[in-house]
């Protein structure tokens, strides 16, 4: 067991030195990125990038705020009161986004300090999340990923605090605006009322559920109505159908190789004047398909590509960096050779530090879940079962990556902390083997049984985030 009584200032100066580090790395990585980004011409805008600067652009010259029925309106909205404010700079976005980058890991930092992995492992989590390249380019994008997230993170927060109506008010509202950034909640949301079941003997919080819900309809609201104008029916964005199709035709296992969703999508809005028929059209498709095919040999072919595609380390940044086209490189960025070389290295090695360990957090977690837990937990399955269909993007993976980089954190502080050697715990042929090694206070507990497990997920993950392209072949003859 880790020494009780450490030396005080000893104990002062090894974190001083661990927070030295931490600064001197995220600068440097952080430093790179935006070297990459403005060092060689800036990186163009790509996909939806371009949708939601035009629709920014379009909404400061007195555009609708609502256009489409495809992508959610907080992104371009966002964009167009910053652009309103500083000017029209892509870097005023990358600024604000920046900060709200670093505000993720500070919301992190005090989910998983709730959720009871311990201060050290807290901050383990936070230092993952902000020093992994492919996780900290995100802020520089476009994309509504950062402040969907950070919406996100901060309504978890809220909620994993006693039920209070000013929270539970405060908690709704930032779920409401993550779903008008993302439509990923929209189907989700009413799991959020399970945190306000408390006590020993259940009771229900009624006056937080209720303030939650007003606080959820006062940004949604508005959305919903402008849609039941536009298109006849109360929708903030709609593209299941169209993701659906695209998720059971696509047969890549990474991203950018022949990209179906540039392919598809002017097809899609050119099927029916409106999203309903557009959906009844692609739906039936997607029904026809699946009938030909049989169901169980195409939930076998989904289940061999979608999950590469969400776990793949062929993160949105390795996807722009420069490389062949046939494996799916985009070549965005103009970034030299030791540059490409470098960000690459340091993404794949933050990405599989992150599952791998991870994995094992997870299979040594022995702490009963609480309720915040469960509906991670939850959270979690939901996004597997409808990436198991719809269309994957490595991208997706981002909500799910805190929560990773949570349980990441508490397995590296537990295995640091455990005795030497005692991990698998030694046995003399005459005595008992230890099950377990716990240190105390820690949710996890580091027994061979709980290790071969999360051994077995680690490599499975890691095959997972690696294999996709080796089996593609994309550029083969």
């Amino acid at each position: 067991m880790a020494a009780v009584n450490a030396d005080p200032a000893r104990e002062q100066s090894r974190r001083r030195g661990m927070a030295a580090v931490f600064l001197a790395l995220f600068a440097l990585s952080h430093g790179l990125l935006w070297y990459a980004y403005y060092g060689h011409g800036a990186k163009p805008l790509i996909g939806d990038e371009q949708h939601y600067q035009a629709t920014a652009l379009s909404i400061l010259t007195g555009g609708s705020w609502m256009q489409g029925s495809i992508w959610p309106p907080l992104q371009p909205l966002l964009l167009a009161a910053t652009y309103r404010i500083f000017g029209v700079h892509v870097l005023a976005a990358q600024v604000l986004q920046g900060l709200l980058f670093i505000g993720c890991g500070v919301l992190l930092r005090d989910l998983w300090r709730q959720l009871g992995g311990g201060v050290r492992a807290a901050n383990a989590a936070t230092a993952l999340f902000l020093l992994s390249p492919g996780i900290a380019a995100y802020a520089q994008w476009l994309w509504p990923e950062i402040p969907h997230l950070a919406l996100l993170l901060a309504a978890l927060c809220l909620l994993a605090r006693a039920p209070a109506p000013g929270r539970g008010f405060a908690a709704g509202a930032c779920i409401g605006l993550a779903i008008l950034a993302k439509s990923l909640l929209a189907g989700f949301w009413p799991v959020f009322l399970l945190a306000f079941v408390r006590g020993h003997r259940p009771r229900f919080a009624w006056a937080a559920a209720l303030a939650f819900a007003g606080g959820l309809a006062l940004p949604t609201t508005p959305a919903l109505l402008e849609g039941w104008h536009r298109h006849g029916r109360p929708m903030i964005a709609d593209s299941s159908a169209y993701n659906l199709w695209i998720g059971l035709t696509d047969r890549w296992r990474s991203d950018y190789v022949e990209d179906m969703g540039g392919r598809t999508l002017p097809a899609f809005l050119a099927s029916g004047e409106t999203p309903a028929e557009r959906n009844a059209l692609y739906l039936d498709k997607a029904r026809t398909l699946v009938e030909r095919q049989g169901l169980l040999p195409t939930l076998a072919e989904q289940s061999g590509r979608q999950y590469f595609r969400l776990f793949s380390a062929k993160t949105p940044l390795v996807s722009q960096l420069p490389g062949p086209a046939c494996a799916g490189h985009l070549s965005v960025y103009r970034t030299p050779p030791w540059l490409t070389r470098t960000l690459t290295l340091g993404n794949d090695l933050a990405h599989a530090l992150i599952l791998a360990a991870a994995a094992l957090g997870v299979a040594c977690w022995r702490r009963r879940p609480g309720r915040m837990m469960a509906i991670i937990a939850v959270f979690s399955a939901y996004q597997l079962a409808l990436f198991l269909v719809l269309h994957v993007k490595a991208r997706f993976l981002l909500p799910m990556l805190p929560f990773l980089c949570g349980f990441a954190g508490s397995f590296l502080t537990a295995w640091r902390a455990a005795p030497a050697g005692a991990c698998p715990p030694q046995s003399h042929p005459a005595v008992a083997p230890a099950p377990s090694v716990a240190m105390v206070g820690s949710p996890l507990s580091l027994s061979p049984g709980r290790l071969g497990i999360g051994a077995l997920l680690a490599a499975l993950l890691l095959v997972l985030a690696f294999a996709g392209p080796l089996l593609d072949r994309s550029c083969a003859g």
